[in-house]
């Protein structure tokens, strides 16, 4: 049968008649109720004539698209036999120099089966599966291939959320005696003709979410990513759109690969007329190998269609995160001790900075790297976690004490899949780390081998025994190199399982994901915990952007952003406080700054933010995203407005020089059209700089009272401000 899901204005139409693997006929735009003879005329309408030295036989791409199928491009599964493997399973790699015998597999997959799976079903199986939970109310439909001949079984499950989210995973398994061998298993899904510009992301540490365009000509554009984790230069979300979509305008096709370890993203257009946008996870040779009765299952590949741009992408896949997400109190203000104290772990200066966390709000105080046995420095110590008896001779508990006796959280900084060569777990089980013995280090650290059972009970328990001892109530889990050799699927694997077994353990502790910075933000790790550390940079004018572009996918509740010194730790750039603290209001808030050093009136103004923050952050992490297109690139406008559309929180950013002596009417969307705002500025300490010396008259009046669609389509006059400035604003229903 045709099948035709609708949800939220998209539209899902899927061929499953016959024997042949289903097809895709249509994703996009909601197409509106079509009875079963429409559909059947629309499979007809779609089906292309034989194209010249082609298969005899109209083409047509497949959710697992084959040479079988007449297809050319980039296949949408790879496997083989391999004989003479003494062992074999899922999460085994043979050994390097094992006697095989490979025999390529050329499926012929024929459609088996169809069910609509029920919800209580996929809530049950969330649990162990790389996605997010299942919404209650998401359309199912899973398929069943086979190649009889080959032994080989693949089950394909797509879903489409009430938020109009497409979700597509496959399951490979085995059902022969002889082992088979995993290669490629990926998620294809057609693009329009009319998709023929390219979005993705690249960057490097302090620079992640660095966007970059390209014209999809024929041929593959294809980013892969081989990390051990996403990478500062992760594709991270790989969008296809019609020529020039921005923010606002434009329709586009997104996909984002939902797992935390190697991948590969890419878009196809063929001769033949078919456009694909591919995802799957990157395996290396003989990473998978299935023994009979095993399967491999693929991370799910997120998809989203918006007809209104990139902020269209991000007002489907918010809601649906937040649908599943684990947050449950309003987002705490953090103090993390790294860029106040660094190394040095001095109980009655830390017992200070705590006073003065509390004087300012401050509701969670973060101890970084440094507390544990001979951790002077990032060269020695990594791996051996035991608080260090010489600095700390009554154990973290003092400091854990007065954290809560002034009313904060207590949090801690680990990074347990890391071991430096000079520590005691290295020395004592150099069988437990990953690669080989002779492999370069990075930061003077090498890879803690999860898979193996030991290493990874030894780690739980260390974690466990902390947990146990002490009152914490957030672990900043970090992850500061590449994998550099070993299996990324394993390694990743039982990082998932450690954070599930710790979060068992723990329901109460908060985790933060940081990986040297913004290395590791996805949506698999986004499942397990509560906070991402979205770069190492706190300099404000780098953070916009990084900010800007990770927010297309992660809601802003789970962006850490923290107020740094005024001389930026990782740029040398200076940047006055208002500045900083406007970056840092949007998003998880904090503070990585050595309050002592801080001046009274610098206190004060701090103080006068956090109470903003905390007054304004229902908004800021339950509300619709939105972001200006302007014409000038030097200015950035942003904002987040309420779900019911009565108040809303802009931000008018200088990032450089204008181009203009008269900045263009700032446009303020999303509100309700027809209702009236109240606009007013909202200041953050000293006002903003501005290079001429009278604000608009609206402004020097205070406010102004005008209708959603005049400031949504006109705008309003702002100021001329001076590079690395911000205007807040509020806007509020009458």
């Amino acid at each position: 049968m045709i099948h035709h899901l609708r949800a939220a204005g998209v539209s899902l139409i899927v061929d499953a008649r016959g024997a042949k693997v289903p097809s895709i006929l249509h994703w996009g735009a909601d197409v509106g109720e079509l009875d079963s003879s429409a559909l059947e005329s629309l499979s007809g309408a779609l089906l292309a004539a034989v194209p010249p030295s082609s298969i005899d036989e109209p083409p047509r791409l497949s959710l697992v698209p084959t040479l079988f199928d007449g297809w050319s491009g980039r296949p949408g599964l790879e496997v083989h036999r391999v004989a003479g493997l003494a062992d074999a399973g899922a999460s085994e790699t043979p050994a390097p120099f094992a006697p095989s015998v490979s025999r390529p597999l050329a499926l012929r997959l024929v459609a088996t089966d169809y069910s609509a799976a029920s919800a209580a079903a996929d809530a049950a199986d969330a649990a162990t599966s790389t996605g997010a939970p299942t919404p209650l109310s998401s359309q199912t439909l899973v398929f069943t291939l086979a190649d009889a001949a080959a032994d080989v079984t693949v089950t394909v499950t797509l879903e489409l959320t009430p938020e109009g989210v497409l979700r597509l995973r496959h399951r490979v398994r085995n059902d022969a005696s002889s082992p088979l061998a995993v290669d490629s298993v990926a998620a294809a899904l057609p693009l329009a003709d009319r998709a023929r510009e390219l979005l993705d992301f690249t960057g490097l540490w302090t620079h992640e979410r660095t966007p970059q365009r390209h014209t999809l000509g024929q041929g593959i554009w294809s980013r892969e990513h081989r990390h051990g984790r996403p990478g500062h230069d992760d594709a991270f979300l790989f969008a296809a759109g019609t020529p020039g979509f921005t923010f606002r305008t434009g329709e586009v096709w997104a996909t984002h690969l939902a797992w935390s370890g190697d991948k590969a993203l890419w878009a196809e257009r063929s001769p033949l007329g078919a456009s694909v946008s591919g995802s799957g996870e990157l395996l290396a040779p003989g990473e998978i190998t299935l023994a009979d009765g095993e399967h491999y299952e693929s991370p799910w590949t997120i998809a989203v269609y918006s007809a209104a741009g990139l902020d269209g992408v991000s007002a489907r896949l918010h809601p649906w995160i937040r649908s599943w997400s684990s947050i449950r109190r309003p987002r705490p203000v953090v103090l993390n001790t790294w860029e106040a104290v660094y190394f040095d772990h001095d109980l009655p200066t830390l017992l200070t900075l705590v006073d003065q966390a509390a004087r300012v709000g401050v509701e969670r105080f973060v101890l970084d790297d440094g507390w544990f046995e001979g951790r002077t420095d990032d060269r020695r110590a990594l791996g051996d976690w035991f608080v260090d008896a010489a600095r700390w001779p009554d154990g973290l508990s003092p400091l854990v004490d007065a954290v809560r006796a002034q009313g904060m959280d207590f949090g801690l900084w680990v990074e347990p899949e890391m071991v430096n060569p000079d520590s005691t777990v290295a020395r004592e089980h150099p069988d437990w780390i990953l690669g080989r013995p002779d492999a370069p280090t990075w930061r003077f650290q090498r890879v803690l081998d999860l898979s193996n059972p030991e290493a990874f009970a030894y780690i739980l328990g260390r974690l466990d025994a902390l947990l146990g001892e002490y009152d914490i109530a957030f672990l900043k889990w970090d992850h500061n190199r590449d994998l550099l050799g070993g299996s990324a699927h394993r390694q990743t694997a039982a990082f998932y399982r450690l954070l599930d077994a710790v979060r068992a353990a723990h329901p109460h502790v908060e985790i933060e994901s940081c990986a040297s910075g913004g290395a590791r933000i996805d949506l698999g790790v986004l499942e397990r915990v509560e906070r991402v550390w979205t770069s190492d940079t706190n300099d404000p004018l780098e953070r916009q952007a990084i900010q800007r572009y990770t927010s297309l996918v992660i809601p802003p509740e789970y962006l850490g952003g923290h107020l740094g010194a005024a001389q930026s730790h990782t740029t040398w750039r200076t940047s006055d406080l208002e500045f900083r603290l406007v970056t840092a209001l949007f998003g998880s808030a904090g503070i990585e700054w050595n309050l002592n050093e801080a001046s009274p009136a610098e206190l004060d103004t701090i103080a006068a933010w956090i109470d903003t923050y905390k007054r304004h952050r229902g908004l800021l992490h339950t509300g619709t995203i939105v972001r200006s297109d302007a014409s000038d690139p030097a200015l950035h406008a942003h904002g987040v407005v309420s779900r019911d559309q009565t108040s809303a929180l802009f931000a008018h950013v200088s990032l450089a020089a204008p181009r203009t002596a008269v900045p263009a009417p700032l446009r303020l969307p999303g509100l309700e059209p027809d209702r009236l705002y109240r606009v007013r500025p909202l200041t953050l300490g000293a006002a903003p700089r501005a290079i001429q010396d009278a604000p608009p008259a609206w402004i020097a009046a205070g406010e102004v009272v005008l209708s959603g669609r005049i400031l949504a389509e006109i705008g309003l006059a702002v100021p001329l401000l001076a590079p690395e400035q911000a205007q807040l604003f509020t806007a509020d229903a009458l």
